[in-house]
């Protein structure tokens, strides 16, 4: 008898949906702990932040790539360093913390905070090397090959120089602030991720001084010189693009003497801070949370710092300077032999270098929406499933353009978490709003690093009259759903939809996600309910279809897990498929490891974090796990349950982490329509796993190797494979006019 099983409802076990008596859940929990205990010991997890270095590696790999397009290597190298900027900023600032009130606690894992650091600064320094020698000795090069010059400033020709420097005194210098370092002047401050030199300057006396230049963030950083010395001239001509850029600290540096006139500039070296951003509120005391946010979001810049980046040629004395005045030791600096700052090489990507680049690829409208029916009436015919990027995102902006015009909706409630500048959702929202519809919306102020955005699009919300919320006390709403209230002939009718992905165009083409259009009357009301605890004061516990975290999610999932083991029991056949970004929780991790040592065959898909151990013998020796890292940001989450052959799938907004299930409004709906359970498995989970492109295995070392082909002579991207699927599928139907 399975650990979970004296404690299930009365439903039976392979019942479509695990209801749970509302007596047992306690003792579910406690089985749970129980099992937890069984595998708790340190080498049966994986570090949390060491397995996100590992992700970040399989960026840099990427950027590694020989087949990879040059721009595509420099939108890699970009988003490697803004990956690290961000865990700098978040979980390494966190770990300073915890150093330096003496926690030496380990967590689940074994390590204490220092031993976390140590081995992360460990990993990162080789790969910090490595991708600047890339960035150095490969893509600079590659990109010069190609009429693309990132020049130094002592290479250009005399009239270059002259043309920039003309520039610089009209452009740059009056935006341009020196800030001198003596008693009477303290140690500006240094903003977080600012760019800034470090000058040492000697007065006619002798006497030297320390100074400091920021380089302006609101000039290109990598400044293109051809419309600087000759202006209106074409940079592409017969086909051929030529473009010469220069650092724009390089070009503040060669003029420094107009900003220290009668002084000696003897030395400038770059160097880049990195401060801790993380947020902390005090929700439970505070009486309104916007401006509570917007107080902490000023806060932000002044927090403590965590990295300090110098440029190897910079002398020892000035990094002691900034070491002193910033308050940080020696293992807080990184010094690095190349530019610093290198998510900012991301402007390249712009260049009209279409040969560099993948071959552009335009989001397919499925062939049902460009019928002259009205969506409401297509939701009505059947559920509708929507894979982006592969599928537009216009029938979701459409979905509330509808609503927003349509004479018959009574309401529209809708989460709001990163929706991003220009919002089109937004707009429509308003023009609801606008004409007499009733409108609610949850806007998620602590979505970190949206926060601004969305206190703007909060307040421009409320002035036409919506009713706006801000969330939960103690918890983020993460859920991505909109309800749509109608009146019709024959009464009152709701449409929903819900998706894995947030309410965001611009990353709808980037970000892979999947968006569920539904008029079921049980999702419907299970939607209703949410945003009634949302917006209200409802205590519901149970629903008829959607599982919500905090409410149940962790004990539905772990019951389902369950399932599988007893159905291998009394069939001998589990079989769990498990598609997201994160898997951190430990009574999840717990559950997989006891599902697998009962004869349960997993397959996780797991694009970031995964602080579970697979293959490992008399533990997870039925578990499997890859990794995709590829053109798109993989970002859906599918939970796949073989359920002695009924199989059920679940959509969700979900990670499987702590704060995703305890610290979090999630949802996570089923897929019924067998039709659209047939599209998942063999258009997402099926290719996915046979991917042998951009797929790695994780061993038990946590090491990703290269997928080991059965059929080595068939090469499968599976994003690519998609592209071309969801393509031909829809001209398919319009051949046949389906």
């Amino acid at each position: 008898m399975s650990t979970l099983t004296p404690f299930l409802s009365s439903q039976q076990i392979d019942s479509n949906y695990i209801i749970f008596a509302p007596q047992c859940i306690g003792s579910i929990i406690m089985a749970w702990k129980e099992l937890l205990k069984k595998y708790n010991n340190p080498v049966n997890f994986f570090n949390r932040d060491l397995s996100w270095v590992e992700f970040n590696r399989r960026v840099l790999e990427e950027a590694l790539n020989p087949d990879l397009p040059l721009l595509e290597k420099v939108k890699f190298i970009s988003i490697f360093h803004s990956n690290l900027d961000e865990f700098y900023m978040i979980r390494i600032s966190g770990l300073k913390e915890q150093i330096a009130a003496n926690v030496s606690e380990p967590t689940i894992d074994g390590l204490t905070p220092l031993e976390q650091l140590q081995k992360i600064e460990k990993t990162l320094q080789p790969m910090l090397n490595q991708i600047m020698d890339l960035w150095l000795n490969e893509v600079v090069p590659s990109l010069k090959v190609h009429n693309v010059e990132i020049a130094e400033y002592d290479t250009l020709s005399d009239e270059e120089k002259t043309k920039l420097n003309e520039f610089f005194k009209k452009e740059i210098f009056p935006v341009l602030t020196p800030l001198a370092f003596d008693p009477g002047r303290p140690f500006p401050y240094i903003s977080n991720l600012s760019l800034s030199l470090a000058i040492l300057v000697q007065k006619p006396t002798g006497e030297k001084h320390f100074a400091r230049v920021k380089v302006p963030n609101i000039l290109p950083r990598l400044l293109q010189i051809d419309p600087i010395v000759n202006p209106g001239k074409k940079i592409q001509t017969n086909g051929y693009f030529n473009a010469k850029f220069i650092w724009l600290e390089d070009l503040i540096k060669a003029n420094l003497s107009s900003l220290f006139p009668g002084m000696q500039v003897l030395e400038a070296h770059r160097f880049r801070v990195t401060r801790d951003t993380d947020i902390e509120l005090q929700e439970d005391e505070a009486d309104d949370l916007l401006r509570v946010i917007e107080e902490n979001i000023r806060q932000r810049r002044f927090g403590s710092v965590v990295r300090l980046e110098v440029a190897r040629k910079m002398p020892e004395f000035m990094i002691e300077t900034l070491m002193e005045n910033l308050q940080i030791k020696r293992e807080d600096v990184h010094v690095l032999d190349g530019p610093l700052g290198l998510s900012d090489v991301m402007s390249l990507y712009d260049l009209p270098l279409h040969q560099l680049k993948f071959k552009p690829y335009y989001p397919v409208l499925p062939k049902l929406f460009e019928d002259e029916e009205d969506i409401f009436t297509l939701i009505k015919k059947k559920d509708i499933l929507l894979h982006h990027p592969y599928h537009s995102f216009t029938p979701v902006i459409e979905f509330i353009k509808q609503a927003s015009n349509d004479p018959d909706v009574l309401a529209i409630k809708q989460t709001l978490y990163r929706v991003g500048p220009n919002s089109p959702v937004i707009k429509c929202l308003i023009e609801a709003a606008e004409r007499g519809k009733q409108v609610a919306v949850l806007v998620e102020l602590k979505a970190r690093f949206d926060e601004q955005n969305n206190i703007f699009w909060a307040r421009e919300l409320e002035k036409v009259g919506v009713h706006v919320v801000y969330g939960l006390i103690g918890l983020k709403t993460h859920a991505k759903m909109t309800l749509v209230v109608r009146k019709e002939i024959d009464g009152v009718k709701r449409y929903v939809h819900l998706a894995t992905g947030n309410y965001n165009a611009i990353t709808a083409k980037i970000y892979t996600d999947i968006g569920f259009f539904t008029k079921d009357d049980d999702i419907c009301t299970d939607v209703s309910d949410v945003f009634n605890y949302l917006t209200g004061y409802s205590k519901q516990m149970v629903f008829k279809k959607l599982i919500v975290a905090p409410i149940n999610m962790r004990e539905k999932f772990l019951a389902l897990i369950m399932r599988e083991v007893e159905n291998v029991k009394a069939s001998g056949e589990g079989k769990l498929i498990f598609k997201l970004n994160s898997l951190v929780d430990p009574q999840i991790i717990s559950a997989l490891y006891e599902a697998s040592n009962n004869g349960v065959q997993i397959d996780l898909i797991l694009r970031g974090i995964c602080c579970l151990v697979p293959g490992v013998k008399g533990l997870s020796e039925n578990i499997r796990v890859t990794s995709i890292v590829g053109r798109y940001l993989e970002h859906s989450r599918v939970f796949y349950f073989y359920n002695n052959g009924k199989e059920e799938i679940y959509l969700s907004s979900a990670d499987l982490m702590q704060r995703n299930l305890d610290r979090r409004v999630e949802i996570a709906f089923p897929l019924e329509d067998e039709r659209l359970k047939d599209e998942i498995m063999n258009t997402l989970i099926r290719i996915s796993l046979k991917d042998n492109l951009k797929a790695r295995v994780l061993n038990s070392e946590m090491g990703y190797c290269p997928v080991n082909s059965q059929n080595p002579g068939k090469r499968i991207d599976s994003q690519e494979w998609l592209m071309h699927y969801i393509v031909k599928v829809n001209n398919k139907m319009k051949k046949n006019k389906i």
